[in-house]
């Protein structure tokens, strides 16, 4: 019976869906208050029946329901409990419903948290969400239903989950990763809402501001730990990058990333408000483009879930429908949206307007190369566009942004003069340098782009360091001094601080990295660098689920072992797949990364091997640590609490009783 409650928790879903796009936005029109009251508590009944319905399947995992098909193909009775549940979103259907639960979430969390917004605007921005909601949930029911049963035949035992998938990583990185997906879709809410208003203002963007802020975070972190997971669990040795369905979350990542700039100056200056909206539904717009990617089967990539046409059409036609609907609203709403230039071209501003540029552009090459190979399939030629076409374009703009935060976050609103910024600019970009040609020659071997990427490293973390001391400069005690700080400066500080950290990473592991594939045998000896690895032993292991050839590394340096490896080679008894599964002594300065390739002779003691030494590898995720923890700490900015209604103009927005709210 759990598999028909799940079911029909989701035609419910369905429904409430359809009845909180309509009718609270229809309250919101005729100025009916029976109407627009009706939003809060949809958003609330919405969120239950997807949770109810998310906790069915996670039980039909649990007790190895194998009549239920999507439990049957993803699961085994073998399976470790912590897997069986993550093995709930293992694939597709699981793992949109996943998707339209976390939506559920953002959704529930805007119902309760935005009552300090004007009555009117709030149900337009719950109904905004609804009409999504549709969008998903439908999807969810009639193309990609999880409960579908196996009857009246079913098997016995499951097929299991995919071996790469039964790993720590499967149970965080998902989750976090729509977090940041769905969560732009409350700043497209906002943002769909001023349109209809026509009005938007520093207090809208300062109520968008957290929640942007918000999903960026968790994206940042979704991202990071893709990464981390694809290094060391599929035994390849690199961190994945330019790969097509990767591209789909670095695509609204670097356009979020622009909209939190661009609310930043909506909220100072109460301009660039043309910009947080046209960046407010780009980014969300952008998320949808990443599931079409990801879910239709038009890419080819590890990381698809399916292969099916008609969920493929689907998608395309709600993209179409959102996309098309909120361009069609900007083109013709914008034009309500007063907005001021008055900037020199020294100052915050002008550095924050060439910011949004560059992060344009930067997302039109990563969009362009991974949609062209598309494009050129549909008129009949096979063609790819891999790494080397995006690290010869993208370096370009990013350069020219990092050569900006070292210099933007220091200059005034709309003018500055630059005198007083000449003597610490040019001391910060003296010990950049030095830093960077000494990192250089410590590491044994000069390159241009780690000579670029450590002097920009150094640059922007000096600069963002003195003008936090520059903000606090007048106080005396380091109480004071932190209390002058706010947290949304500090946020901004340590976030661009994560950047350059990941940047640093990336080059020195890049370029600096050394791989080897090796025939070794027990007892054998290979030096990398100054390192030493002796393949010392190899046994049999036996797990639940999987059999195992467990081999030995002890690791020597200057003759002093410092470590012993355990890669293996796994063998799952329920889907009968082999799948490799590294070892790695990692620390700050470098990683010692071993897998295990084949058995080269009949005995098992003679293998293929791959060992790497990576420096520095581990900065890249640090970075990006750093970068989500700086947001949060903007999100913690007193000013996003206690929020008041903005000025309506009264003319855009003949909505009396938002105004008779705003005078209250």
């Amino acid at each position: 019976m759990h598999a028909e409650f799940g079911n029909y928790l989701l035609v419910l879903a369905f429904i409430l869906s359809v009845a909180l796009g309509v009718f609270p936005m229809l309250g919101a029109t005729i100025k009916n208050d029976t109407l627009v009251a009706t939003a809060k508590p949809l958003a609330l009944l919405f969120f239950v029946a997807m949770l109810a319905s998310f906790l069915c399947l996670v039980y039909a995992f649990l007790i190895d329901d194998f009549t239920i098909t999507y439990v049957a193909q993803h699961s085994n009775s073998l399976l470790p409990t912590q897997f069986k549940v993550s093995a709930v979103w293992g694939a597709h259907e699981g793992s949109f419903l996943l998707w339209v639960f976390i939506f559920s979430g953002w959704m529930i969390a805007v119902a309760l948290l935005g009552n300090n917004l004007p009555r009117y605007s709030y149900a337009r921005v719950l109904s905004v969400l609804g009409l999504i909601a549709v969008g998903f949930s439908s999807f969810l029911l009639f193309t990609s239903n999880p409960f579908e049963r196996t009857l009246p035949f079913y098997p016995v035992d499951g097929t299991d989950l995919n071996p790469l998938l039964q790993d720590f990583g499967l149970i965080i990185h998902p989750p976090l990763l729509y977090m940041g997906y769905v969560g732009f879709a409350v700043s497209f809410a906002f943002a769909i809402t001023a349109l209809i208003e026509g009005e938007w203002n520093a207090t809208w963007a300062r109520w968008t501001r957290p929640w942007t802020i918000a999903a960026w975070s968790s994206l940042t972190i979704g991202i990071m730990l893709g990464s981390w997971w694809a290094y060391y669990e599929l035994g390849w040795g690199g961190w994945w990058f330019w790969d097509p369905s990767e591209n789909a979350s670095f695509l609204p990542w670097l356009s979020g990333t622009a909209l939190m700039h661009s609310l930043a100056v909506t909220d100072k200056r109460n301009s660039f408000k043309r910009w947080a909206l046209a960046l407010s539904l780009s980014t969300f717009s952008l998320s949808l483009l990443g599931t079409f990617l990801i879910r239709s089967g038009v890419l080819t990539s590890v990381h698809s879930f399916t292969n099916d046409p008609e969920r493929g059409r689907f998608i395309l036609m709600f993209l179409a429908i959102v996309v098309g609907s909120a361009l069609l609203l900007f083109l013709f709403r914008s034009s309500k949206v007063k907005t001021k230039v008055d900037f020199s071209v020294v100052s915050k501003d002008m550095f924050l307007l060439m910011n949004n540029i560059l992060f344009v552009t930067a997302t039109f090459i990563v969009l362009f190369g991974t949609l062209y190979p598309l494009i050129a399939e549909a008129f009949g030629k096979k063609l790819s566009v891999g790494a080397p076409w995006f690290n010869s374009l993208f370096p370009g703009p990013m350069v020219a942004l990092f050569v900006l935060l070292g210099i933007g976050p220091m200059l005034n609103w709309k003018k500055h003069n630059l005198d007083k910024l000449k003597k610490p600019l040019t001391i910060i970009a003296i010990v950049s340098v030095s830093l960077s040609l000494i990192v250089n020659w410590l590491m044994g071997e000069f390159f241009a782009w780690v000579f670029v990427g450590l002097t920009l490293s150094f640059w922007v973390s000096f600069s963002g360091l003195y003008y936090l001391t520059q903000l606090s400069r007048h106080k005396k005690t380091l109480r004071e001094k932190l209390a002058q700080i706010s947290y949304t400066y500090l946020g901004m500080t340590l976030a661009h601080i994560g950047v350059v950290v990941s940047l640093a990473g990336i080059v020195l592991t890049s370029f600096y990295s050394v791989e080897k594939d090796l025939r070794m045998e027990n007892g054998e000896s290979s030096e990398i660098n100054e390192y030493r690895f002796t393949m010392s032993n190899v046994e049999l292991i036996n797990k639940d689920n999987y059999q195992a050839t467990r081999v030995t590394f002890d690791v020597y340096k200057d003759n002093q072992q410092i470590q012993t490896l355990y890669p293996e080679k796994r063998f799952y008894l329920a889907g009968r797949q082999i799948m490799t599964e590294a070892d790695i002594d990692d620390s700050i300065a470098r990683d010692l990364y071993v897998a295990l390739g084949e058995a080269l002779d009949e005995t098992g003691q003679v293998w293929s091997v791959r060992i790497y030494v990576k420096p520095f590898i581990r900065l890249i995720w640090l970075g990006a640590i750093l970068m989500a923890l700086g947001g949060i700490l903007a999100m913690l900015d007193k000013r996003y609490r206690n929020l008041k209604s903005p000025k309506v103009n009264p003319v855009a927005n003949s909505d009396k009783n938002t105004v008779d709210a705003i005078v209250r």
